[in-house]
This record gives structure tokens, C-alpha cells and sequence, in this order.
């Protein structure tokens, strides 16, 4: 029979087994916890550097693709100087300057429109759009279906030095045609701009041009008007008809 004491001794012993059995355990699940949490840190910060590349990616992208309007002309002319006299206007098509009382109705024309009135509505924050006459049907269908429904102008215009123009107060660019991508950047840009003198005013109720409101066209020396310019010209008379008023 063994002695008492012997008994006593294998138990704490098999209790310190027991506890030391229990620590390890612990301090393995501790590392295992501790590696777990790492693969997950890791692999967020894979995922955040792989959404940070695709977003840095896509600007870079973007920006490579966003159309150029360094081509922009701009320029200074002081607002609200009416006239119901033709205006020989420095630039073609004017962009600004002296321009009859009653503005243009915005929209769509399949004749040129009155410059002086035509002036006007930029003035409100309008762009006209202008194209050769000899533009062809399809470009023409492109440049209805680019434009916004309101505070546009587009019309035919004799004698532009590209097949499209694009104008609004005192900013222009000359476009290559109706696919030209910098036309909605610029339309983007400059409709109801900074640039506009009287941002929000009427571009309805005015004139479509054939009224006793519009200035007649007819041809004038380039010294007829203060503001004129020794290389301005000015269209035939012509009877504008518009498709539709924005």
C-alpha cells in the first residue's frame, strides 16, 4: 500500500500537467489568432491598394481622355450696350458687343439668324452652335441630337473659318465637324458659364428673327458700327425659321 503523500504528489503534479497543457494550448490559439488577424490586415490592404490603383487609374484615364479646350478664344466685351442699327462685328461669328434689345429665342434654325439678336442671347448665357450651310444631313441630325434643350442656338452661318463654330459671351472655339468632342466640352463649360454676363435671363419671348424686333442683314462697311473692325463682314439678308424655341 503506498504511502499517503505519494497520493497528494501525482495530483498536483497531474494538475500542473493539466494547467501547463491548458497555458500552451492558449498561447498556440493566442499565435493562430495573431496570424489571422495579420492575413486579414494584409489582405485588406491588398484590396484598398487594388481599388486605390483602379481609382488613380480611371482619373489618369480620364483626364488623357477629357477633351482639350486650350483651343479657346477668348474675349472682352462690356454688357448691355444696345442697338436696333447692323453691327459689323470683329469676330466671326460675334461673340459679343453691341446687339439689338430683343434676344433671340433659343433653338433650332434651318436659316441664319439675326447676329445682332443672336448676340443677345449669348448675353443670357446661351451658345450658339453655327455650321457651314453645306454641312451634311447626318452631321447636321448630330449636332440636334448633341445639343441641350435649352440656352442653345444652333443655325447655318455663310462664311465660318471652320465647318462648326461654337460661341458663347466673349469665349469661342472652331471646331473640325459634328463629331468634334470638344463641342460638349465646351457647351459643358460655357452654357450659363461664369462668362455670362445675365446668367439665367430669358432665352424665350424675344424674337425668332422675322419679326419687326430683328435686325435686318443686310451689307455694311466695317466703319458703320463703333465696335466694328476693319476685317468685319456681315451675311446676305437672309429670313431665319426656327424648328423649335428652347
Amino acid at each position: 500500500m503506498a504511502p499517503s503523500g505519494s497520493g497528494s504528489k501525482k495530483a498536483r503534479a497531474s494538475a500542473r500537467t493539466a494547467s501547463d497543457r491548458v497555458s500552451q494550448m492558449r498561447k498556440e490559439q493566442q499565435k493562430k489568432d495573431r496570424q489571422r488577424m495579420l492575413a486579414i490586415w494584409g489582405a485588406a490592404a491588398v484590396t484598398i491598394a487594388i481599388i486605390a490603383g483602379a481609382v488613380t487609374f480611371a482619373v489618369i484615364q480620364g483626364n488623357a481622355n477629357k477633351p482639350d479646350l486650350s483651343a479657346v478664344k477668348s474675349f472682352d466685351y462690356p454688357s448691355g450696350n444696345h442697338t436696333t442699327d447692323p453691327v459689323a462685328y470683329k469676330e466671326n461669328p460675334p461673340v459679343g458687343g453691341e446687339h439689338n434689345p430683343v434676344w433671340l429665342n433659343c433653338g433650332v434654325y434651318d436659316s441664319p439668324v439675326p447676329k445682332e439678336n443672336a448676340v443677345h442671347s449669348l448675353e443670357h448665357g446661351a451658345v450658339w452652335v453655327t455650321y457651314r450651310p453645306d454641312l451634311p444631313q447626318a452631321d447636321f441630325d448630330k449636332l440636334k441630337s448633341v445639343i441641350p434643350d435649352s440656352y442653345m442656338v444652333l443655325s447655318p452661318y455663310e462664311g465660318l473659318p471652320s465647318p462648326v463654330v461654337a460661341s458663347a459671351w466673349g469665349k469661342q472655339i472652331q471646331l473640325t465637324g459634328a463629331n468634334d468632342n470638344r463641342l460638349e466640352a465646351f457647351i459643358k463649360e460655357y452654357r450659363q458659364g461664369p462668362q455670362t454676363p445675365e446668367p439665367g435671363a430669358l432665352c424665350t419671348n424675344g424674337t425668332d428673327g422675322t419679326d419687326d424686333n430683328a435686325t435686318p442683314q443686310v451689307p455694311m462697311s466695317p466703319s458703320a458700327s463703333p465696335s466694328a473692325s476693319a476685317s468685319a463682314t456681315s451675311s446676305a439678308p437672309v429670313s431665319p425659321s426656327p424648328t423649335a424655341s428652347k
